[in-house]
């Protein structure tokens, strides 16, 4: 109803952006309708048209620690917009938001209460004399609660428009009514309107270009329309809480611990489904460390309900069921979302497991020093580094007698926040440092016409150096070209920019890289090779035909890889990231293990068979719904417009992609993996060669083969037959090697048996011998309790400067008490050094030989205090 009410009013209705902000650092996540649009506000970026309305999943997570202790707060929430970036402004906007709330949802009129900035006397106009509103029941309320701003950047004061949900919802209390904390007056829309520029120093000018920005929850008009209590009794959300409360055996409003845990489930379930279906996989940073913490908290609120196994992939088919005609992208990448889920919760399950073994040795650790409050450090400690929450920790102590130092806790939190904020980066309103391209006319675009053709002719429309937008570029100088129209592709979708030449009539320049600028401007980055370049000469453009060449080869491999993988591994397996260049290419995907030797054989060997078939690759242009149909594959968190590029290799392999591509798979002449390694938690990499690249790869090999062959005397032929000749060899070299050394051993040792000593009825020989190494320690110590009969031998020997020592003891001594684990600890110390083992046989190296007497001498003491008298 809201977007079609606005496209009547002139609005372009866009589809919901990802999750993921693009080009925006000052975001983790989208977490307003307003943040994916901001390039238009900022006039960075030409809108597709100057009015625009949309349905914007969001999540905010400021205040997750109150989800579900309130029936007020979520993590996910859709937020309609209304956006004009310098059109309408406030008379239409607040006509247009009365209007659809009173004859479009008919909501009573009388029940409905505006506000506005408490200095916007033009709004409370509009509101009393156009609208019709009586001035009692316009409430003007501060900078806090109605003016929008976010640091420097354009800013302005916001109209509000509550509903009185009536006495039932209400507090009681006398003179109750719009701006009271209770939940009787609902705020339902938010007009912004942006009309100023704030300088960061509290100093504000009037914009030139005014916008308006609307904002309006769509679960929050669902509570007013369905005269519900919260979001979580909403038809669709309640449905989900409903599912919850099934797997649980738990029923909601029957214990305030149950409903919180419900209600937390259901909102983190929803917020983690949408955010893996735009990509985000759980990490322990940045929006990974969200999500992770989203399902570890939904995951841990299920243990407390009595939730028996994994449940959250269960859950998360009732998210995609309801959500699905909205957001199809869930249903397209359901398995994988399932799979992230359940690998999540597994890990979390084992986390869990070790963060109760820790706190356990705590709370041992507390009782042995008479302890009751648990140091806040060490509840920290288990917080961020095992993802054990804090309010688990209180919960488990409590229920012991033991409390924790929250205000230590708190300041190790803080001391924690300081540094992230400390290594983030300081950035401008759109988040992102400035450059010298912000300073570009936003009117100047580049049109690609590079897929059939490598040379173009054009006209230069803009210059720059790498300071400053300039007038011409002249020998020497570093720069960018930015053209009309051009044939070198721009780096994206994972495929390198060209390289190549720009020459006019009286200059040349070196592409080194080429580069995609906001606004549809493409940059060509490098440096004036000869002569001079000036905004409008007329230039000719030639990219580089054997590195755009290779490039082409190793992205329509990459194309054929994702395909292979899928069909060896699973439809689980979607791109995570990409490079392709005239190197080599890389691919990441989703998989939770290792690929076998036989698995990556199989994949290249797909591969390969596609490239000898000599299939034409073709490039279709389709509608979004068409190219979706044909099962051509799309990138997580891509945005695509209602016209898509589809590149098919037959029925084989069918994607959305931008790039560029060879024209039939034979040119790719072969593929190789080099190898397969795991870049994060689900994500595998890929890094492969092909055409050149696999055959420079195999003559390097070849050399590498004759030189080591040539090393031992051999052909690369019989090569194998020779080295296992050596290493036959080298072992009965070896054997020979150690008889030789344990036989000095024993030689240099001489007959040692007369210093066998009585040790309460125990034989111990502790003796020391030169220059012998560990492996000749031990053959000699077996030796001597052999000759010995019954009791302990303790050996040391000093070896390049530092000492090695050993300790056996046969049965009948360990019946006695000897233990020649403990006996080593007593006595390493003293060669400085430490060591142990088990009760027949231990070993420990020290670094000072000079003690080698003393630990013999102390070998005696420590035996004698083992043996039982």
């Amino acid at each position: 109803m809201f977007l079609e009410f606005f496209e009547s009013k002139g609005h372009l209705a866009m589809k919901s952006f990802s999750l993921v902000p693009h080009n925006d650092n000052s975001l983790l996540l989208i977490n307003s309708g307003m943040a994916p649009l901001k390039p238009y506000f900022t006039g960075q970026e030409i809108p597709p048209r100057r009015r625009v309305t949309t349905c914007q999943k969001c999540i905010r997570t400021g205040d997750i620690e109150n989800i579900g202790k309130t029936a007020r707060h979520g993590t996910f929430f859709e937020m309609l917009g209304n956006f004009s970036f310098g059109d309408y402004f406030k008379h239409e906007a607040i006509a247009w938001s009365w209007e659809f709330l009173t004859q479009v949802v008919g909501l009573d009129p009388d029940r409905l209460y505006p506000s506005v900035y408490e200095n916007d006397d033009e709004a409370f106009a509009i509101w009393q004399n156009e609208i019709g509103i009586a001035p009692e029941r316009i409430f003007r309320f501060g900078k806090e609660d109605n003016f929008w701003e976010h640091g420097s950047g354009p800013c302005g004061p916001c109209s509000e428009i509550y509903y009185d949900r009536g006495e039932k919802y209400g507090c009681g209390k006398p003179g109750c009514t719009v701006g009271c904390d209770c939940d009787r007056y609902m705020e339902v829309w938010n007009n912004v309107f942006s009309q100023f520029d704030n300088d960061g120093h509290g100093n504000y000018s009037e914009l030139k270009q005014k916008n308006i920005d609307t904002g309006m929850g769509l679960e929050r008009l669902a509570v007013v329309v369905q005269d519900v209590d919260s979001i979580f009794d909403v038809d669709t959300i309640r449905a989900l809480r409903d599912r919850v409360c099934e797997l649980s055996g738990k029923e909601y409003h029957k214990e305030h611990a149950w409903d919180v845990s419900i209600r937390i489930i259901t909102d983190h379930i929803r917020s983690a489904t949408f955010m893996i279906s735009d990509g985000i996989l759980p990490s322990n940073e940045g929006r990974g460390y969200v999500l992770r913490r989203i399902i570890r908290r939904a995951a841990r609120h299920g243990r407390l309900l009595g939730i028996d196994g994994k449940f959250l992939a269960n859950l998360s088919t009732t998210v995609i069921e309801g959500s699905k005609d909205g957001y199809p992208e869930l249903e397209e990448k359901k398995d994988f979302i399932l799979n992230v889920l359940t690998q999540e919760e597994d890990k979390f399950n084992k986390t869990i497991d070790q963060g109760l073994a820790i706190l356990t040795d705590l709370e041992e650790k507390m009782t042995a020093e008479g302890k009751t409050v648990m140091d806040g450090e060490d509840a920290f400690r288990l917080y961020d580094t095992y993802g054990f929450p804090i309010d688990l920790t209180k919960e488990i102590l409590e229920e012991k007698g033991f409390s924790i130092d929250e205000d230590g806790f708190n300041a190790a939190m803080q001391k924690q926040r300081e540094m992230a904020r400390k290594a983030r980066k300081a950035t401008n309103y759109m988040g992102a440092d400035a450059t010298v391209y912000e300073s570009l006319d936003p009117a100047i675009t580049s049109s690609f016409v590079g897929y059939d053709k490598l040379e173009a002719v054009s006209r230069i429309s803009a210059l720059t150096t790498e300071d400053e937008v300039v007038e011409a570029l002249t020998d020497g100088d570093k720069g960018t070209i930015i053209v009309d129209a051009t044939p070198f592709y721009g780096t994206m979708g994972g495929q390198e920019g060209d390289k190549g030449v720009i020459t006019s009539a009286d200059g040349k320049f070196a592409v080194e890289d080429t580069i995609h600028l906001k606004g549809g401007k493409i940059g060509h980055v490098g440096y004036v090779v000869s002569g001079m370049f000036k905004l409008d000469d007329e230039v000719t453009l030639s990219v580089d035909k054997e590195n755009r060449s290779a490039t082409c080869k190793n992205h329509t491999a990459t194309h054929l890889l994702q395909k292979a993988l899928r069909d060896v591994l699973g439809t689980h397996v979607e791109q995570q990231g990409s490079l392709n260049n005239a190197g080599h290419l890389r691919f990441d995907f989703s998989h939770f293990s290792a690929m076998t030797a036989e698995e990556l054989a199989q994949v290249e060997k797909a591969v390969n068979e596609k490239i000898a078939e000599n299939i034409p690759v073709v490039t279709k242009l389709m509608t979004l719904d068409e190219a979706k149909k044909s099962g051509a594959m799309a990138l997580f968190g891509e945005k695509y417009g209602d016209t898509v590029r589809v590149v098919c290799v037959d029925d084989y392999s069918k994607e959305f992609c931008g790039g560029t591509h060879v024209s039939n798979t034979g040119e790719i002449q072969a593929f190789k993996i080099l190898s397969e390694s795991g870049v994060a938690a689900g994500v595998r990499r890929i890094e492969a060669l092909t055409g050149q690249g696999v055959f420079d790869y195999y003559n390097d090999l070849e050399k590498k083969l004759e030189e080591a062959a040539k090393t031992v005397k051999a052909t690369p032929a019989n090569l194998q037959e020779k080295l296992e000749h050596l290493m036959a060899d080298l072992k009965s070299l070896q054997a020979e090697n150690e008889s030789l050394k344990s036989k000095a051993a024993k030689e240099a040792l001489g007959d040692v048996m007369d210093q066998v000593q009585d040790v309460n009825g125990v034989k111990l020989l502790a003796v020391s011998v030169a220059d012998v190494d560990m492996n000749g320690l031990r053959d000699l110590g077996d030796q001597l309790k052999e000759k010995l009969g019954e009791g302990v031998v303790v050996l040391a020997s000093a070896k390049d400067g530092k000492v090695n020592l050993i300790a056996m003891a046969t049965d009948a001594a360990m019946k006695q008490g000897a233990h020649a684990g403990n006996l080593i600890k007593g006595i390493a110390a003293l060669v400085g050094g430490g060591g142990g083992g088990r009760p027949n046989m231990a070993q420990a190296g020290g670094k000072n030989p000079a003690g080698i007497d003393a630990a013999i001498a102390e070998a005696a003491k420590v035996l004698a205090g083992q043996i039982d008298k």
